[in-house]
């Protein structure tokens, strides 16, 4: 909860320079504008037309302030605070927003949402007109949020003003070899029209499907029951489909223009995808590289796809686990990867598996290593997977405005920090990681209990709970769900509000 508490209040927060806003629309004062990432100074208003290149005005990530190495773990082994930083860096009225998703599979409540947590940050502002509530289905909770918030404003629902989506989560796994590969995290964006990363409408490819790969039945555990085999095939398979449904809908809406000719990976600039480890994602750019070969012509898979010929009669239900394919598969994709997908991993390499917010994560890097030009009028194609299952295939485009000032390049800059950030975290041991994993299952589901924690450990203007209250009051907290649920917070000589549990020392 800590970590979508943080980045929605930053964001939320900004608007404390502003002037107050009315509800509709929300209007920016140009000096505010001059220091905000992305966001138009022209007002959002309703109009008869369908608003146009909806999509993310701005992004902000956060992540714990301790970490423990990934290569030690492996040895030793054999979300307020988003909301808040995205506010404060974009300097919005906290009025001028009026849906807010959150997308995220870590629950300890079976009924109250985290969303009704978030409207805390709403409260000074009066602003209780805010639609969305949770999405839930694994780590495809954020791009379920992603998409409301894009169809809430496309609709005749939207009233002009901004939609925020949250996504975060704690990844966590009992002592063994899967606990290497878990983090923490969480990313606001705000969604609005005119965006410099707009979703392209009419393109997404989703594929859902009934299969137990990664799920949570035992209420009374935090860990998932996890086939990891099982997870791997699922997710290819709907990469795979998803794929073939969005490659069909632009090749239509390119036929329809005129121009006849097939979709490949050629016509993405750059490529995410959600990273359960980044390993998979490797191979996924890999596998969509083997769609491309299947559906070419002879003279196209001789021509281009060198190396492949000799797999050319497979079908791809056949091939997930043909590790002659793959090393084949790996070796032909290599540059591709290097240059369409490599950065994206920089934060899931030093933070790992953030669940719902691993592909927005993956999103972050990517901006934060190239320029505003060299991303300018590209597409920027994203897989999204959440067990259970449920995937979707879709793209962004980018606007071909990045000189400086623009939406754009404001946006980029603003992620500018990510890599200063990471290493700004203190390394803890193993021994010392488990220790706090420990915890965690001591005190999984407790009420009135202080936790504990070091709270000079914390970033600045982390929120931390100080006390858990009895169920009977409805605000139950865990140590280790920190800001999902509180009841009194103790702000610091900053005015920020923290919270001392075992979760911010993940």
């Amino acid at each position: 909860m800590q970590r979508l508490l943080t980045p929605a209040k930053r964001i939320l927060q900004l608007t404390r320079v502003m002037q107050d806003a009315s509800l509709m629309p929300a209007r920016l004062l140009p000096a505010a504008h001059q220091r905000f990432s992305t966001v138009s100074a022209v007002p959002l208003a309703r109009t008869d037309t369908w608003p146009k290149d909806v999509g993310v005005l701005a992004l902000e990530v956060y992540f714990p302030a301790q970490y423990v190495d990934q290569t030690d773990l492996e040895k030793y082994n054999n979300v307020e605070a988003v909301v808040q930083r995205l506010m404060e860096r974009t300097q919005l009225p906290w009025d001028s927003v009026g849906r807010l998703e959150v997308g995220t599979e870590t629950i300890i409540d079976k009924s109250k949402a985290v969303k009704t947590v978030l409207m805390e940050l709403f409260q000074d502002s009066g602003n209780t007109d805010i639609e969305g509530i949770d999405t839930t289905n694994a780590c495809y909770g954020g791009t379920a949020s992603l998409f409301n918030a894009a169809n809430w404003m496309e609709s005749s629902s939207w009233d002009g003003r901004y939609a925020m989506v949250v996504c975060g989560d704690i990844a966590v796994y009992p002592n063994g070899n899967a606990r290497p590969t878990g983090g923490a995290g969480a990313v606001a964006m705000l969604i609005g029209p005119k965006a410099p990363l707009a979703l392209e409408q009419g393109l997404r490819g989703t594929h859902m499907e009934n299969v137990y790969d990664f799920y949570k039945p035992n209420l009374a555990s935090e860990y998932p029951v996890v086939d990891g085999k099982l997870s791997i095939q699922c997710y290819l398979r709907a990469l795979d489909r998803c794929y073939t449904s969005y490659r069909q809908k632009i090749q239509n809406q390119w036929k329809q223009a005129g121009n006849d000719r097939p979709f490949t990976l050629d016509d993405l600039q750059y490529m995410i995808f959600h990273t359960p480890f980044c390993k998979m994602v490797q191979k996924s750019l890999a596998r969509l590289m083997f769609n491309d070969f299947l559906s070419a012509s002879r003279d196209t898979q001789s021509n281009l796809y060198k190396g492949l010929e000799a797999f050319r009669g497979l079908k791809l239900e056949d091939t997930y686990n043909n590790k002659d394919l793959d090393k084949a598969l790996l070796k032909a994709s290599q540059d591709t990867f290097d240059k369409k997908t490599k950065a994206s991993l920089y934060l899931s390499t030093h933070n790992g598996n953030m669940y719902t917010s691993s592909l927005y994560g993956c999103l972050a890097s990517l901006l934060s290593h190239h320029s505003a030009q060299e991303l300018a009028g590209s597409r920027i194609g994203a897989f999204s997977y959440g067990s259970g299952l449920a995937a979707s295939f879709f793209s962004f485009r980018v606007s071909q405005d990045a000189s400086p000032g623009s939406p754009l390049d404001k946006l980029v800059s603003s992620t500018s920090d990510l890599p200063k950030r990471l290493a700004s975290r203190k390394c803890v041991s193993p021994e010392e990681f488990t220790e706090i994993m420990n915890q965690r299952e001591q005190f999984y589901h407790k009420v009135n209990f202080s936790p504990p924690g070091d709270t000079s450990s914390l970033f600045p203007g982390t929120w931390y709970l100080t006390v858990g209250q009895p169920i009977a009051k409805l605000r139950p907290a865990s140590g280790l769900e920190m800001a999902k649920y509180y009841d009194r917070y103790k702000a610091n000589q900053n005015g920020r509000i923290q919270l001392p549990s075992p979760t911010s020392l993940i």
